[in-house]
């Protein structure tokens, strides 16, 4: 007996062996689904319609994306993280990936255990742009202004953990302003508030802020870089501007149901490479203001353990409540 249960054992280890390779092989036989966890318009939305796109036609089935926003990209997160675990639900990652356990008291997932990175596609750099009512020509002029009016400048943000939020944040801690936060349930709705003067500023991504700085629609104080970007070379980073140290740039990335299997995984990641070397995806994400980024699952792995410890470190130096 003992021993026909030893070789059932090693006849369902060997089956199991086999039917790993070829699940793998034979993923995708139907359409996935990419979920974006913004609204329509903004940068993360953009990036993943175009991976999408691509991965479309590299996988040789739909790529249906899906947008679910809310509360700083938790509502599509957590989507994602209670999906099924076989590689048709997808997530375009925002930074909130590995900011939000930190900014939240309570999240409905853990994004350590109940997401699986897959690769870290591009990066982002935030310009501080003002609506032309608010009386500032740059960011010393800004400072002043807010020191002055304590709590009657307001930013708009895409919620408690976004982009705007947290440069926002490290901004007003490095100056001792006080300033508003206004959350919207992503982006693009803040920028229209922004445009119509019913907000003061933002530290919008990039993509979206950049066609709005050239038309003169919002004028560009800095950036929030280390060094300028080529698509504003006249507008200073936010540390030439006289904020030494200064430096915040958001990511965005692509993620799976936490558990997803390893062969899945590994061969969007390999798929995902491929796009990212397409010489018109990288003209097309340079056109957005966006960096290339790419690698392994390992690399975005360690990665976002390191982008989580700065941001523990980021809430604690700053004595934020999470909300």
């Amino acid at each position: 007996m003992k021993n026909f249960l030893r070789s059932l054992t090693l006849a369902a280890a060997s089956i199991a062996c086999l039917c790993a390779p070829a699940f793998a092989d034979d993923y995708p036989n139907k359409p996935i689904k990419l979920i974006v966890p913004f609204p329509p318009g903004g940068s993360v939305d953009m990036v993943g319609r175009l991976v999408g796109q691509k991965l479309s036609e590299a996988l040789g089935q739909p790529v249906l994306v899906d947008n679910r926003s809310g509360a700083g990209g938790n509502i599509g997160m957590d989507f994602v993280a209670k999906a099924p675990k076989d590689g048709y639900t997808l997530l375009v990652a925002p930074s909130g990936y590995a900011a939000n356990q930190h900014l939240f008291a309570k999240l409905p997932f853990d994004p350590n255990k109940d997401l699986t990175p897959v690769i870290r596609v591009a990066d982002q750099p935030a310009v501080l742009i003002v609506n032309p009512k608010l009386p500032v020509k740059n960011v010393k002029e800004l400072i002043a202004y807010a020191k002055a009016n304590p709590g009657k400048v307001n930013f708009g943000t895409s919620g408690v953990g976004g982009a705007q939020d947290v440069a926002a944040r490290l901004f007003m801690s490095m100056t001792g302003t006080e300033m508003v936060n206004v959350a919207y349930r992503g982006g693009a709705p803040a920028l229209a508030d922004l445009l119509a003067g019913q907000i003061d500023l933002m530290f919008e991504t990039s993509p979206t802020a950049v066609p709005y700085a050239k038309s003169g629609k919002l004028i560009p104080l800095a950036v929030t870089t280390e060094k300028r970007i080529a698509s504003l070379p006249d507008v200073p980073t936010i540390a030439e501007a006289g904020i030494p140290g200064y430096h915040s740039i958001t990511w965005i990335g692509m993620a799976a149901p936490g558990g997803t299997p390893p062969a899945i995984v590994a061969k969007l990641n390999a798929e995902m490479q491929k796009v990212l070397a397409d010489p018109a995806v990288k003209k097309q994400i340079g056109e957005i203001a966006l960096d290339i980024a790419g690698g392994s699952v390992e690399d975005f792995s360690k990665f976002l353990k390191k982008e989580s410890a700065d941001y523990a470190k980021f809430v604690k130096d700053n004595n934020i409540t999470p909300q």
